[in-house]
Protein backbone atom coordinates (compact mmCIF):
# COMPACT_ATOMS: atom_id res chain seq x y z
CA UNK A 1 0.00 0.00 0.00
CA UNK A 2 1.24 3.45 -1.16
CA UNK A 3 2.11 5.45 1.94
CA UNK A 4 1.25 9.13 1.04
CA UNK A 5 2.24 10.54 4.28
CA UNK A 6 5.80 10.23 3.20
CA UNK A 7 7.07 13.56 2.36
CA UNK A 8 6.74 13.45 -0.99
CA UNK A 9 5.62 16.20 -3.24
CA UNK A 10 1.83 15.87 -4.57
CA UNK A 11 3.36 15.03 -8.20
CA UNK A 12 5.57 11.95 -7.06
CA UNK A 13 2.97 11.06 -4.58
CA UNK A 14 0.00 10.69 -7.55
CA UNK A 15 2.39 9.53 -10.30
CA UNK A 16 3.60 6.79 -7.52
CA UNK A 17 0.02 6.38 -6.88
CA UNK A 18 -1.36 5.78 -10.34
CA UNK A 19 2.17 3.78 -11.13
CA UNK A 20 1.48 1.13 -8.61
CA UNK A 21 -2.20 0.80 -9.40
CA UNK A 22 -1.89 0.33 -12.79
CA UNK A 23 1.18 -2.38 -12.45
CA UNK A 24 -1.21 -4.23 -9.93
CA UNK A 25 -4.03 -4.18 -12.14
CA UNK A 26 -2.00 -5.27 -15.41
CA UNK A 27 -1.04 -9.00 -13.19
CA UNK A 28 -4.62 -9.18 -11.91
CA UNK A 29 -6.70 -8.34 -15.15
CA UNK A 30 -4.03 -7.61 -17.81
CA UNK A 31 -6.05 -5.59 -21.21
CA UNK A 32 -8.23 -7.71 -23.46
CA UNK A 33 -10.37 -6.37 -26.14
CA UNK A 34 -13.63 -6.64 -26.20
CA UNK A 35 -16.85 -5.22 -28.09
CA UNK A 36 -18.40 -2.69 -26.28
CA UNK A 37 -22.04 -3.23 -25.01
CA UNK A 38 -24.25 -0.53 -27.02
CA UNK A 39 -27.24 0.90 -25.82
CA UNK A 40 -29.25 -1.13 -28.97
CA UNK A 41 -28.52 -4.24 -26.98
CA UNK A 42 -29.70 -2.84 -23.16
CA UNK A 43 -33.22 -3.98 -23.49
CA UNK A 44 -31.61 -8.03 -23.77
CA UNK A 45 -33.20 -10.25 -20.87
CA UNK A 46 -33.22 -13.74 -20.92
CA UNK A 47 -36.31 -14.56 -22.17
CA UNK A 48 -35.15 -12.68 -25.13
CA UNK A 49 -32.00 -14.00 -25.15
CA UNK A 50 -33.84 -17.80 -25.40
CA UNK A 51 -35.96 -16.76 -28.47
CA UNK A 52 -32.97 -15.66 -30.04
CA UNK A 53 -30.87 -18.65 -29.89
CA UNK A 54 -34.22 -21.11 -30.73
CA UNK A 55 -34.61 -18.58 -33.76
CA UNK A 56 -31.02 -18.98 -35.20
CA UNK A 57 -30.96 -23.09 -33.84
CA UNK A 58 -34.12 -23.29 -36.25
CA UNK A 59 -32.45 -21.16 -38.61
CA UNK A 60 -29.46 -23.20 -39.36
CA UNK A 61 -31.63 -26.61 -39.35
CA UNK A 62 -33.43 -24.95 -42.26
CA UNK A 63 -30.13 -23.97 -44.31
CA UNK A 64 -29.20 -27.46 -43.49
CA UNK A 65 -32.10 -29.36 -45.20
CA UNK A 66 -34.14 -26.56 -47.13
CA UNK A 67 -37.37 -28.23 -45.95
CA UNK A 68 -40.88 -26.77 -46.23
CA UNK A 69 -41.31 -27.73 -42.40
CA UNK A 70 -38.67 -26.35 -41.39
CA UNK A 71 -39.28 -23.32 -42.83
CA UNK A 72 -42.17 -22.73 -41.32
CA UNK A 73 -40.95 -23.74 -37.85
CA UNK A 74 -38.62 -20.90 -38.37
CA UNK A 75 -41.07 -18.12 -39.62
CA UNK A 76 -42.83 -19.23 -36.19
CA UNK A 77 -39.85 -18.89 -34.06
CA UNK A 78 -38.53 -15.50 -35.84
CA UNK A 79 -41.92 -13.71 -35.46
CA UNK A 80 -41.60 -14.85 -31.24
CA UNK A 81 -38.66 -13.13 -30.86
CA UNK A 82 -39.56 -10.08 -32.69
CA UNK A 83 -42.78 -9.66 -30.84
CA UNK A 84 -40.52 -10.33 -27.61
CA UNK A 85 -37.81 -7.93 -28.59
CA UNK A 86 -40.07 -5.49 -29.41
CA UNK A 87 -41.96 -5.62 -26.09
CA UNK A 88 -38.51 -5.67 -24.24
CA UNK A 89 -37.48 -2.79 -25.97
CA UNK A 90 -40.58 -0.98 -25.20
CA UNK A 91 -40.83 -1.59 -21.78
CA UNK A 92 -37.00 -0.71 -21.66
CA UNK A 93 -37.29 2.66 -22.85
CA UNK A 94 -41.16 3.51 -20.87
CA UNK A 95 -39.00 2.48 -17.68
CA UNK A 96 -36.00 5.39 -18.62
CA UNK A 97 -38.57 7.52 -19.55
CA UNK A 98 -40.87 6.91 -16.52
CA UNK A 99 -37.71 7.59 -13.89
CA UNK A 100 -36.49 10.79 -15.87
CA UNK A 101 -39.56 12.45 -16.45
CA UNK A 102 -37.56 15.34 -14.82
CA UNK A 103 -34.62 15.05 -16.02
CA UNK A 104 -34.33 16.69 -19.69
CA UNK A 105 -30.91 15.79 -20.66
CA UNK A 106 -31.25 12.19 -19.93
CA UNK A 107 -34.84 12.13 -22.58
CA UNK A 108 -32.92 13.65 -24.55
CA UNK A 109 -30.06 11.73 -24.77
CA UNK A 110 -32.35 8.50 -25.10
CA UNK A 111 -34.57 10.40 -28.07
CA UNK A 112 -31.27 10.73 -29.74
CA UNK A 113 -29.76 7.28 -29.55
CA UNK A 114 -32.98 5.83 -30.66
CA UNK A 115 -33.90 8.37 -33.60
CA UNK A 116 -29.51 8.77 -34.51
CA UNK A 117 -27.73 6.11 -33.27
CA UNK A 118 -24.32 7.30 -32.70
CA UNK A 119 -22.37 4.98 -35.54
CA UNK A 120 -18.55 2.84 -34.59
CA UNK A 121 -16.00 4.75 -35.72
CA UNK A 122 -13.64 2.79 -38.90
CA UNK A 123 -11.81 0.37 -36.83
CA UNK A 124 -8.53 1.23 -39.25
CA UNK A 125 -6.99 3.87 -37.50
CA UNK A 126 -3.40 4.71 -37.09
CA UNK A 127 -0.85 7.73 -35.19
CA UNK A 128 -0.88 9.11 -38.47
CA UNK A 129 -4.24 9.66 -38.52
CA UNK A 130 -4.86 10.41 -34.68
CA UNK A 131 -2.76 13.31 -35.34
CA UNK A 132 -4.77 14.87 -38.35
CA UNK A 133 -7.32 15.11 -36.06
CA UNK A 134 -5.15 16.91 -33.69
CA UNK A 135 -3.68 18.86 -35.28
CA UNK A 136 -7.57 19.69 -37.60
CA UNK A 137 -9.10 20.59 -33.50
CA UNK A 138 -6.05 22.67 -32.50
CA UNK A 139 -6.02 24.84 -35.94
CA UNK A 140 -9.86 25.06 -35.28
CA UNK A 141 -9.62 26.68 -32.19
CA UNK A 142 -6.44 29.08 -32.94
CA UNK A 143 -8.21 30.16 -36.23
CA UNK A 144 -11.63 31.32 -33.92
CA UNK A 145 -9.65 32.71 -31.59
CA UNK A 146 -7.24 35.31 -34.06
CA UNK A 147 -11.02 36.43 -35.35
CA UNK A 148 -11.57 37.45 -31.69
CA UNK A 149 -10.78 40.91 -30.53
CA UNK A 150 -7.69 41.19 -27.99
CA UNK A 151 -9.04 42.05 -24.63
CA UNK A 152 -6.90 44.77 -23.08
CA UNK A 153 -9.08 45.65 -20.03
CA UNK A 154 -11.38 42.57 -18.58
CA UNK A 155 -12.33 44.25 -15.46
CA UNK A 156 -15.60 46.32 -15.87
CA UNK A 157 -16.64 45.62 -12.66
CA UNK A 158 -15.97 46.66 -9.00
CA UNK A 159 -14.65 43.94 -6.84
CA UNK A 160 -16.69 41.37 -4.94
CA UNK A 161 -17.32 42.11 -1.48
CA UNK A 162 -16.83 38.15 -0.14
CA UNK A 163 -13.82 36.90 -0.43
CA UNK A 164 -12.60 33.06 -0.76
CA UNK A 165 -9.40 32.34 0.53
CA UNK A 166 -8.78 28.67 1.02
CA UNK A 167 -10.20 25.07 0.21
CA UNK A 168 -11.45 23.07 3.19
CA UNK A 169 -9.56 19.42 3.54
CA UNK A 170 -12.83 16.90 3.41
CA UNK A 171 -12.93 13.45 5.34
CA UNK A 172 -12.31 10.14 4.41
CA UNK A 173 -16.44 9.41 4.81
CA UNK A 174 -17.63 12.71 2.26
CA UNK A 175 -15.01 11.34 0.23
CA UNK A 176 -16.88 7.86 -0.53
CA UNK A 177 -19.98 9.63 0.23
CA UNK A 178 -19.48 11.62 -3.25
CA UNK A 179 -17.71 9.00 -5.04
CA UNK A 180 -20.20 6.71 -4.86
CA UNK A 181 -22.89 9.74 -6.06
CA UNK A 182 -20.34 9.93 -9.45
CA UNK A 183 -21.24 8.74 -12.98
CA UNK A 184 -18.60 5.61 -13.58
CA UNK A 185 -16.74 6.92 -16.73
CA UNK A 186 -13.07 5.96 -17.98
CA UNK A 187 -10.83 6.91 -20.27
CA UNK A 188 -7.29 5.58 -21.43
CA UNK A 189 -5.02 6.87 -18.31
CA UNK A 190 -7.46 6.03 -15.81
CA UNK A 191 -4.92 3.49 -13.85
CA UNK A 192 -8.05 1.73 -11.94
CA UNK A 193 -11.71 1.48 -13.95
CA UNK A 194 -13.66 3.79 -11.57
CA UNK A 195 -15.74 0.68 -10.85
CA UNK A 196 -13.02 -0.51 -8.79
CA UNK A 197 -12.27 2.84 -7.18
CA UNK A 198 -15.68 2.49 -5.39
CA UNK A 199 -15.46 -0.76 -4.80
CA UNK A 200 -11.88 -1.27 -3.21
CA UNK A 201 -12.32 2.81 -1.98
CA UNK A 202 -11.37 0.76 1.63
CA UNK A 203 -7.88 0.23 0.12
CA UNK A 204 -7.18 3.20 -1.82
CA UNK A 205 -9.52 5.83 -0.29
CA UNK A 206 -6.84 7.13 2.24
CA UNK A 207 -4.03 7.18 -0.51
CA UNK A 208 -6.94 9.45 -2.29
CA UNK A 209 -8.04 11.64 0.30
CA UNK A 210 -4.47 12.57 1.53
CA UNK A 211 -3.45 13.39 -2.64
CA UNK A 212 -6.85 15.83 -3.02
CA UNK A 213 -6.71 17.24 0.48
CA UNK A 214 -2.85 18.09 -0.66
CA UNK A 215 -4.00 20.00 -3.62
CA UNK A 216 -7.06 21.58 -1.89
CA UNK A 217 -4.39 22.91 0.97
CA UNK A 218 -1.32 23.28 -1.61
CA UNK A 219 -3.63 25.15 -4.69
CA UNK A 220 -1.62 22.50 -6.66
CA UNK A 221 -3.17 20.69 -9.33
CA UNK A 222 -1.09 17.23 -10.49
CA UNK A 223 0.01 16.88 -14.21
CA UNK A 224 -1.78 13.54 -14.43
CA UNK A 225 -4.89 14.81 -13.69
CA UNK A 226 -4.60 17.57 -16.70
CA UNK A 227 -4.02 15.30 -19.69
CA UNK A 228 -7.73 15.11 -22.03
CA UNK A 229 -8.18 12.23 -24.05
CA UNK A 230 -9.83 13.31 -27.06
CA UNK A 231 -12.25 10.77 -29.15
CA UNK A 232 -13.61 12.13 -32.42
CA UNK A 233 -17.50 11.27 -33.08
CA UNK A 234 -19.18 11.77 -35.99
CA UNK A 235 -21.98 14.63 -35.69
CA UNK A 236 -25.18 12.69 -37.96
CA UNK A 237 -24.69 8.66 -39.09
CA UNK A 238 -24.90 9.56 -42.66
CA UNK A 239 -22.32 12.45 -42.85
CA UNK A 240 -18.80 11.87 -44.93
CA UNK A 241 -16.13 10.49 -42.86
CA UNK A 242 -12.81 11.64 -44.79
CA UNK A 243 -14.77 15.31 -44.37
CA UNK A 244 -12.76 15.67 -39.90
CA UNK A 245 -15.05 18.72 -40.06
CA UNK A 246 -17.99 16.51 -39.59
CA UNK A 247 -16.52 14.77 -36.37
CA UNK A 248 -16.84 16.60 -32.97
CA UNK A 249 -14.40 16.01 -30.29
CA UNK A 250 -15.50 14.36 -26.84
CA UNK A 251 -12.83 15.12 -23.73
CA UNK A 252 -12.43 12.79 -21.14
CA UNK A 253 -10.48 13.01 -18.33
CA UNK A 254 -9.43 10.55 -15.79
CA UNK A 255 -11.94 9.55 -12.96
CA UNK A 256 -9.58 11.10 -10.38
CA UNK A 257 -9.63 14.73 -11.86
CA UNK A 258 -13.48 14.11 -11.61
CA UNK A 259 -13.06 13.24 -8.04
CA UNK A 260 -10.70 16.56 -7.16
CA UNK A 261 -12.88 18.70 -9.25
CA UNK A 262 -16.16 17.44 -7.96
CA UNK A 263 -15.10 18.10 -3.90
CA UNK A 264 -13.83 21.67 -5.71
CA UNK A 265 -17.31 22.37 -6.97
CA UNK A 266 -19.40 21.55 -3.72
CA UNK A 267 -17.48 24.07 -1.61
CA UNK A 268 -17.27 26.63 -4.74
CA UNK A 269 -21.15 26.44 -5.54
CA UNK A 270 -21.76 26.86 -1.49
CA UNK A 271 -19.62 30.09 -1.66
CA UNK A 272 -21.47 31.33 -4.73
CA UNK A 273 -24.98 30.40 -3.08
CA UNK A 274 -23.95 31.99 0.33
CA UNK A 275 -23.18 35.21 -1.32
CA UNK A 276 -25.64 35.17 -4.35
CA UNK A 277 -22.98 35.43 -7.04
CA UNK A 278 -24.16 33.48 -9.63
CA UNK A 279 -26.60 35.16 -12.40
CA UNK A 280 -30.08 35.36 -10.97
CA UNK A 281 -31.58 34.06 -14.88
CA UNK A 282 -28.96 32.19 -15.83
CA UNK A 283 -30.46 28.73 -16.26
CA UNK A 284 -27.69 26.73 -18.16
CA UNK A 285 -25.28 24.29 -15.57
CA UNK A 286 -27.75 25.17 -12.97
CA UNK A 287 -29.08 23.07 -10.05
CA UNK A 288 -32.97 23.28 -10.54
CA UNK A 289 -32.96 25.01 -13.98
CA UNK A 290 -32.46 23.75 -17.58
CA UNK A 291 -33.90 24.73 -21.27
CA UNK A 292 -37.49 24.78 -19.90
CA UNK A 293 -37.03 27.71 -17.38
CA UNK A 294 -35.17 29.75 -19.93
CA UNK A 295 -37.84 29.37 -22.28
CA UNK A 296 -40.51 29.95 -19.46
CA UNK A 297 -38.12 33.29 -18.58
CA UNK A 298 -38.37 34.58 -22.36
CA UNK A 299 -42.39 33.32 -22.81
CA UNK A 300 -43.39 35.29 -19.67
CA UNK A 301 -41.16 38.65 -21.13
CA UNK A 302 -42.64 38.31 -24.43
CA UNK A 303 -45.82 38.05 -22.71
CA UNK A 304 -45.61 41.18 -20.21
CA UNK A 305 -44.66 43.19 -23.62
CA UNK A 306 -47.80 42.64 -24.96
CA UNK A 307 -49.82 43.04 -22.32
CA UNK A 308 -48.46 46.69 -22.04
CA UNK A 309 -48.64 47.22 -25.51
CA UNK A 310 -44.38 47.47 -25.95
CA UNK A 311 -42.50 46.07 -28.76
CA UNK A 312 -40.27 42.95 -28.49
CA UNK A 313 -36.93 42.33 -30.34
CA UNK A 314 -35.20 38.48 -29.12
CA UNK A 315 -31.19 38.59 -29.94
CA UNK A 316 -30.18 35.14 -30.01
CA UNK A 317 -25.98 34.83 -30.28
CA UNK A 318 -24.49 31.24 -31.91
CA UNK A 319 -21.34 30.98 -29.64
CA UNK A 320 -18.79 28.85 -31.47
CA UNK A 321 -16.89 26.54 -29.93
CA UNK A 322 -17.63 28.94 -26.29
CA UNK A 323 -15.97 26.66 -24.17
CA UNK A 324 -13.08 26.24 -26.12
CA UNK A 325 -12.47 30.37 -26.68
CA UNK A 326 -12.29 31.14 -23.17
CA UNK A 327 -9.27 33.08 -22.39
CA UNK A 328 -7.78 32.29 -19.05
CA UNK A 329 -6.51 35.37 -18.23
CA UNK A 330 -10.08 37.08 -18.32
CA UNK A 331 -11.75 33.89 -16.50
CA UNK A 332 -8.66 33.91 -13.65
CA UNK A 333 -9.63 37.95 -13.55
CA UNK A 334 -13.10 37.55 -13.23
CA UNK A 335 -12.23 34.43 -10.42
CA UNK A 336 -10.57 37.12 -8.55
CA UNK A 337 -12.49 40.52 -8.81
CA UNK A 338 -15.58 39.53 -9.91
CA UNK A 339 -16.32 36.09 -7.81
CA UNK A 340 -13.78 36.98 -5.15
CA UNK A 341 -11.62 33.99 -4.87
CA UNK A 342 -7.90 34.90 -3.77
CA UNK A 343 -5.43 33.38 -2.06
CA UNK A 344 -4.43 29.62 -2.41
CA UNK A 345 -7.87 28.97 -3.98
CA UNK A 346 -7.06 31.22 -6.84
CA UNK A 347 -3.58 29.41 -6.94
CA UNK A 348 -5.54 26.20 -7.32
CA UNK A 349 -7.40 27.65 -10.39
CA UNK A 350 -4.30 28.67 -12.17
CA UNK A 351 -3.08 25.81 -11.54
CA UNK A 352 -5.74 23.82 -12.74
CA UNK A 353 -5.67 26.13 -16.15
CA UNK A 354 -1.88 25.69 -17.10
CA UNK A 355 0.05 23.36 -18.45
CA UNK A 356 -3.17 21.54 -20.23
CA UNK A 357 -2.65 18.31 -22.38
CA UNK A 358 -4.70 16.86 -24.85
CA UNK A 359 -4.32 13.81 -26.85
CA UNK A 360 -6.72 12.25 -29.59
CA UNK A 361 -7.04 8.78 -29.25
CA UNK A 362 -8.49 6.16 -32.00
CA UNK A 363 -9.04 2.30 -31.29
CA UNK A 364 -5.76 1.70 -30.41
CA UNK A 365 -3.45 4.42 -31.94
CA UNK A 366 -3.03 7.86 -30.38
CA UNK A 367 -1.54 10.94 -31.41
CA UNK A 368 1.03 13.19 -29.24
CA UNK A 369 0.18 15.11 -27.06
CA UNK A 370 -0.71 18.93 -27.66
CA UNK A 371 -0.66 22.04 -25.21
CA UNK A 372 -4.40 23.42 -24.40
CA UNK A 373 -3.60 27.37 -24.39
CA UNK A 374 -7.15 28.03 -24.21
CA UNK A 375 -10.64 26.93 -22.90
CA UNK A 376 -12.72 25.31 -19.70
CA UNK A 377 -11.68 21.82 -19.90
CA UNK A 378 -14.46 19.69 -21.72
CA UNK A 379 -16.15 16.74 -20.17
CA UNK A 380 -14.85 18.16 -16.66
CA UNK A 381 -16.62 18.58 -13.73
CA UNK A 382 -15.67 22.35 -13.09
CA UNK A 383 -15.81 23.48 -17.08
CA UNK A 384 -19.74 24.50 -16.66
CA UNK A 385 -19.60 26.35 -13.33
CA UNK A 386 -16.48 28.06 -14.77
CA UNK A 387 -18.14 29.12 -18.20
CA UNK A 388 -20.62 30.58 -15.93
CA UNK A 389 -18.79 32.80 -14.15
CA UNK A 390 -16.96 33.52 -17.48
CA UNK A 391 -19.97 35.09 -18.61
CA UNK A 392 -20.71 36.82 -15.42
Amino acid sequence: MLDCSSPHTLENSTNTLLTTCSSILNIVAPIKMKRPRTFSQCWLNDSVRVLRRIWRRDERKWRRDRLQSSYDILRISRSKFQTAARTAKAAFLSKIITTNGDNPRILFKIFNSVVNPRPSMPLLSSPGLCGKFSNYFLDKVLSLRSTLPLVTDCMSTPDCSATFYQFEPVSLSTLKRLIDKLNNTNCVHDALPSRIVKDCFSVIGPCLLSILNFSLLSGYVPSALKHAIIQPVLKKRNLELSDFANFRPISKLPFLAKILEKVVLLQLQTYLDENNINDKFQSAFKQHHSTESALLRVFNDLLLMVDNGRPSVLVLLDLSSAFDLVDHNVLLARLEHTVGIKGTALDWFKSYLSNRLSTVHLAISSSSAVPVCCGVPQGSVLGPTLFSLYLL
